[in-house]
């Protein structure tokens, strides 16, 4: 999917706004998502941590859940801005990727040569893959038929 500029930026601003609200006291690295349904809505998300670490969640995941209980399934793209907590959400030192288990809950609802997963540090400075590439040779729903 060919995203122009000026709607990758919104996703950017979007998702570091949505970093605000990381529940990260454990690891200090907010990370936020920002998910373009088909619908042309736009889901958040957040990484919520959990003393007991394994029942956290990222914040890809934190989107995808939200959007699929609203009723959407089909994404063209996602937002990921993280970085640890003392660090302005849109001034980054790196790129957050998707962990493998967000990878594949995306590879669920989307076409992954067409769907955009933006990485970005700043406004300015950004990523963008395609699924495919982040997770080739993956397997999805219509394996199973």
């Amino acid at each position: 999917m060919k995203l122009e500029k000026k709607k990758i930026q919104n996703l950017i601003r979007i998702a570091a706004d949505a970093r605000k609200f990381s529940y990260a006291p454990y690891s200090h690295f907010a990370v936020g998502a920002a998910l373009l349904g088909a619908d042309a809505k736009i889901y958040t998300g957040c990484n919520i941590e959990n003393a007991a670490f394994t029942p956290g969640n990222c914040a890809e995941r934190t989107a995808v859940f939200k959007a699929v209980s609203e009723g959407c399934r089909e994404f063209t793209a996602i937002a990921i801005v993280g970085g640890k907590l003392d660090e302005d959400a849109l001034a980054q030192t790196g790129y957050t990727a998707p962990c493998g288990v967000c990878r594949q809950v995306l590879r669920e609802f989307v076409n992954p040569s067409a769907f955009a997963v933006i990485l970005a540090r700043t406004m300015e400075a950004y990523k963008v893959y395609t699924l495919e590439e982040l997770l080739p040779e993956s397997f999805g729903p219509e394996n199973l038929k």
